[in-house]
């Protein structure tokens, strides 16, 4: 594509063929396997979604898929102060986030483990992010009523956990189903659409 400069190509065991890429719209951002990840138009699909918490006070923010940093960097831009800690499976990713988003330079503990065998029950959040794709999948052990229950047992009594999905095509109908079964979890459960994606923002109050 015109204007579009790969900048860097890396083979992961986690998530196979991971490319940063730099373009004049979107600027740089991380792709894998043709779907961009971290930066780009991921940022703004995080920045509207985060937006419309900027009333809330964070002090503590658990991000589950750390990925590049796009979350967090929004995070440690509204709510200046909060304690941020990043959990990604994949250490190229923060590699790559370190060397090209900015990510080394937000202030955060990164732990380099598997969201699933992370301790959830350590901490208390106000705000816990979860965005586990590898590549274009949701692993089916994030769908699990137990992992989600984990994710609501996180939280403090205002807190919100925001999951995304994408929804596009087949997706749809998957995305739809997860947000259905956290319903049945969470006190109340807001579905915000930006782009191809949808934000499930939910509350235990």
């Amino acid at each position: 594509m015109l204007g579009t400069k790969i900048l860097e190509e890396r083979k992961s065991k986690f998530n196979g063929r991971i490319q940063v890429i730099r373009s004049l719209g979107f600027g740089t951002y991380i792709q894998v396997e043709g779907l961009t990840q971290s930066g780009g138009i991921v940022t703004d699909v995080w920045k509207t979604t985060l937006k419309k918490l900027r009333t809330k006070e964070i002090k503590n923010c658990l991000i589950l898929g750390l990925g590049g940093g796009s979350a967090a960097k929004l995070v440690r831009k509204y709510w200046p102060n909060c304690k941020i800690t990043g959990v990604e499976i994949d250490p190229v990713m923060v590699e790559l986030g370190k060397k090209y988003l900015g990510l080394g330079q937000i202030g955060m503990e990164i732990e380099i483990c598997d969201a699933f065998t992370y301790p959830l029950s350590a901490v208390r959040c106000d705000l816990v992010v979860v965005d586990l794709y590898v590549g274009d999948e949701f692993p089916k052990k994030f769908e699990s009523e137990r992992f989600s229950s984990l994710v609501h047992g996180l939280l403090t009594d205002s807190g919100v956990a925001v999951f995304n999905r994408l929804y596009y095509g087949e997706k749809r109908k998957e995305a739809v189903k997860f947000g259905n079964k956290l319903e049945k979890i969470f006190k109340k459960v807001d579905w915000f659409y930006p782009q191809a994606n949808l934000m499930l923002l939910c509350y235990n109050k």
